[in-house]
């Protein structure tokens, strides 16, 4: 019988990524509604000593595969590990960050377990059988569809980073770390890496900033907001608007099609408020609308909303800081 709550933990370079944290934090969430445990699944190379780590935010188990076929993410090896882990101990759920490693994995898995797979969610709810409602922007972001998946387990989702909220680290949490030994199927190798090779990171994640100047098309003087954000120590981010029209580099983008943000402050200047921004900025613990349309959609999850422009708002708080 299908049992428990497991999340693929995804780790770089030995190191266990926020995108493995926030699923954990979820995870922990439902099986208090369920009354299961939330196992974690790490694979990779010399990360035993991470597993501490994923017990202190919120796993009761840790399953750990520590290979050297694992040491850089190729596909086959990855999948091999985490299906023999699904085969052996039945989970009911399994979850994985939406990242291109989740991504890559989690069809995969589907696939060889013969289940079903809801991709970028954004939020995730249990009832106390054990059936999982999954909901994820639908129709180009213009609504949001709960999947179930009834028939078949693991029921399989992959969580949009960023929108889930990871546990404080508990070191006092008591946990189980077992060592998985697989028999690799070494014929079906059919990549190796032979070199990696990392371009320089030019600027600041917006994922993991703290204050978040979002501009949209009511900005017009991207200079302002620059400004404004190194004043009060944010980074500039902006809808999608801005990234079309060429004036912001994607890796800025909030909403559906870039990324998802948490920050502690988001202020949104410009920004009218489509479903698709929404989404990606809606979970922020405080929000400062400002826009010359007060029926804007973006008011409606603003903690404080400003109608004046966004240019004489700039203007004015560059000037006092």
């Amino acid at each position: 019988m299908a049992k428990n709550i497991w999340v693929f933990c995804e780790q770089r370079d030995g190191e266990v990524q926020n995108v493995a944290l926030e699923p954990l934090g979820v995870a922990r969430e439902l099986a208090e509604k369920t009354g299961e445990k939330v196992n974690a699944m790490l694979l990779g190379h010399n990360v035993t000593d991470k597993a501490k780590s994923l017990i202190a935010h919120g796993a009761d188990g840790v399953y750990v595969v520590d290979d050297a076929n694992l040491e850089k993410f190729v596909t086959e090896p990855y999948a091999q590990a985490v299906t023999h882990i699904a085969k052996k101990y039945e989970p009911n759920v399994i979850l994985f960050g939406a990242t291109s490693i989740g991504r890559d994995l989690a069809p995969r898995l589907s696939a060889r377990l013969k289940t079903g797979l809801t991709a970028d969610c954004t939020k995730l709810e249990m009832d106390e059988e054990g059936n999982l409602f999954m909901t994820r922007p639908a129709f180009g972001g213009n609504l949001f569809a709960t999947i179930i998946c009834p028939d078949h387990r693991p029921q399989m989702s992959t969580v949009r980073p960023g929108v889930m909220k990871k546990l404080d680290a508990d070191e006092a949490r008591q946990g189980e770390i077992v060592v998985e030994n697989i028999e690799w199927n070494t014929a079906k190798f059919a990549v190796e890496v032979l070199e990696e090779v990392k371009a320089e990171k030019a600027e600041a994640n917006i994922e993991d900033a703290k204050i978040l100047v979002s501009c949209g098309r009511g900005v017009k003087n991207l200079e302002s907001a620059h400004e404004l954000a190194g004043k009060i120590k944010g980074t500039v981010s902006s809808s999608r608007t801005l990234v079309d029209l060429g004036l912001m580099d994607h890796a800025r983008q909030v909403g559906q099609t870039g990324k998802t943000v948490r920050p502690e402050a988001y202020l949104a200047f410009g920004i009218s408020g489509a479903i698709q921004h929404l989404a990606g900025m809606e979970e922020s613990e405080f929000i400062v609308a400002v826009n010359t349309d007060k029926n804007a959609p973006i008011f409606k999850v603003a903690n404080l909303g400003i109608v004046a422009d966004a240019e004489a708002v700039f203007k004015n708080l560059n000037k006092m800081l």
